[in-house]
């Protein structure tokens, strides 16, 4: 719902903390302000309806505001700093989240929904993308190439490549900011951050932190704006040529927009967009390890994340008592409720679009002869869908073909590698894959075949900042976390000096 309002209206706070010490407003420039607006929308809590701030809706004029203070900062932050006095910040800001920890992970629960201890690990994930970056800070090494003829040097040299346009998704709002923003302000860029509507407030107050941290005005910059107004603000950090980078997580759709739109400015433009992960049983598998692995990547954010297994293939041999274990650990295990009870470990979808999505979903796989081992309908209240566990998915559902992003766990059987293969890399997505099993040359030999960008092996969760996160095929453009993050921020240059 969006209204214009006094100031002191977009300052609901429901946390009652310092995270957000003038309310909900947009930071340009190292100031919290309006919109030029002045009109604000809703951010609810998606477990009960809650709204727990009126924030602030900016448009392109705030986010032209907010280019600008980066391209002012570029300069002194790029060329005015040391890379060890970057990676000095960003290991301060490091220390500053894990003591805030409590207060940030409460704030994303309650945006997003989250159980507070996902919520915890969460934050924990980002600080280590701050962590990471510290030191890499000063490993932004260039080269010294043997030239072809005497009395000449040829050096390689690695330079920021400008502001950076940051889009980032509402599932793991402070993560995937900090995974592209750890980056780009180590080498010396600048930053414009356009957070998803569900979940502004988790990128509000990460700039709040970041402040403390040191990070000069101007440096980082956040712009909340409601669907409407992120379609146009996008476009604009498109064509502007004051922008060197977008860096985007997101749907595939969105991404090719953008990509699209990047295309008149010749801009860089990382893309982590959407997966579709199949995740491989073979019958030889430890069972326990192969449902653990299933929990961890299947239902973690209520499977509202990119990299959650979508395919789920069982050797027919195996099938039944992989169901059947798969089915008693769902039941022990996911809790759904409210995510700020120590007893959940299932929140709510982000918003009723979701669970509709989920809804029409299994309704579908259900009519086309799919049968539904544990849950299968909508929470009692907010967001809810319940885990639920399909057996007999067809090519012919859905279900098989899309990403799923909620709790569901679509299980088919498959009968040789070959077959499992040809169904894994069907799909134009690329993202992540899994493969569970204990003869080593066949793990070996799948997890090469796979035509995925990460591989999980007996292993259901594998990011990390140390990591390079990214996929192929539709699945994007580029790299997060690890070394290769360094990529998508910096310019080679090559310099021939004769003497």
């Amino acid at each position: 719902m969006l209204t214009s309002l006094a100031r002191s209206s977009s300052r609901r706070i429901s946390t009652g903390n310092h995270l957000l010490p003038q309310g909900a407003l947009a930071y340009i420039g190292g100031r919290w302000v309006d919109a030029e607006s002045r009109e604000y929308f809703e951010v609810k809590n998606p477990f009960d309806g809650e709204v727990l701030y009126k924030t602030a809706n900016c448009g392109v004029a705030d986010a032209e505001k907010a280019v600008k203070a980066s391209v002012d900062s570029l300069d002194k932050w790029a060329n005015g700093t040391t890379a060890k006095q970057r990676g000095a910040i960003l290991r301060k800001w490091f220390d500053i989240l894990g003591a805030r920890e409590t207060e940030l992970a409460t704030l994303l629960t309650k945006e997003q929904g989250k159980p507070l201890a996902e919520a915890r690990g969460e934050i924990q994930y980002s600080a280590a993308y701050l962590d990471w970056y510290a030191g890499e800070a000063r490993r932004v090494y260039g080269q010294v190439v043997p030239a072809p003829v005497l009395n000449r040097l040829h050096l390689h040299v690695r330079e920021p490549i400008g502001v950076v346009a940051i889009i980032s998704p509402w599932n793991f709002p402070t993560a995937m900011i900090a995974r592209k923003a750890a980056a780009a302000l180590a080498v010396g860029c600048t930053l414009v951050i356009k957070p998803a509507e569900d979940t502004p407030l988790s990128a509000l107050a990460f700039a709040q932190t970041a402040e403390e941290a040191g990070i000069p005005a101007g440096v980082i910059n956040v712009i909340p704006s409601d669907r409407e107004k992120t379609a146009e603000i996008s476009k604009f950090l498109c064509d502007t040529h004051d922008v060197s980078a977008v860096s985007f997580t997101g749907s595939t759709q969105v991404g090719k927009i953008l990509l699209s739109q990047c295309a008149q400015t010749v801009k860089r433009v990382c893309l982590e967009l959407g997966g579709n992960a199949p995740l491989i049983v073979f019958d030889d598998a430890d069972i326990n390890v192969a449902v653990n692995g299933t929990v961890a990547t299947k239902f973690r954010a209520s499977g509202q994340t990119c990299v959650s297994a979508n395919r789920i293939y069982v050797h027919e041999k195996i099938h039944d008592k992989y169901v059947e274990q798969l089915s008693k650990a769902m039941k022990e295990k996911l809790v759904m409720g409210n995510g700020l009870d120590a007893a959940t470990t299932q929140g709510p979808l982000i918003n009723q679009r979701a669970v509709d999505k989920i809804d029409v979903l299994v309704a579908d796989a259900m009519g086309k002869g799919a049968e539904i081992v544990v849950g299968g309908e909508r929470g009692d209240r907010g967001c809810g869908f319940q885990p639920t566990l399909l057996t007999g998915v067809t090519d012919q559902m859905n279900i098989s073909g899309c990403e799923i992003f909620g709790p569901v766990a679509a299980v088919r059987k498959f009968s040789d590698e070959d077959e499992v293969l040809r169904h894994a890399n069907s799909a134009r997505s690329g993202l992540a894959g899994y493969v569970f099993g204990r003869d080593a040359a066949r793990l070996q030999r799948v997890s090469r075949l796979l035509q995925v960008g990460m591989v999980g092996v007996n292993e259901g969760l594998i990011s990390c900042a140390e990591a390079a996160f990214g996929g192929v095929k539709e699945s994007g453009l580029g790299r997060e976390g690890g070394q290769q993050g360094i990529d998508e921020f910096t310019n080679w240059k090559y310099i021939c000096t004769q003497y």
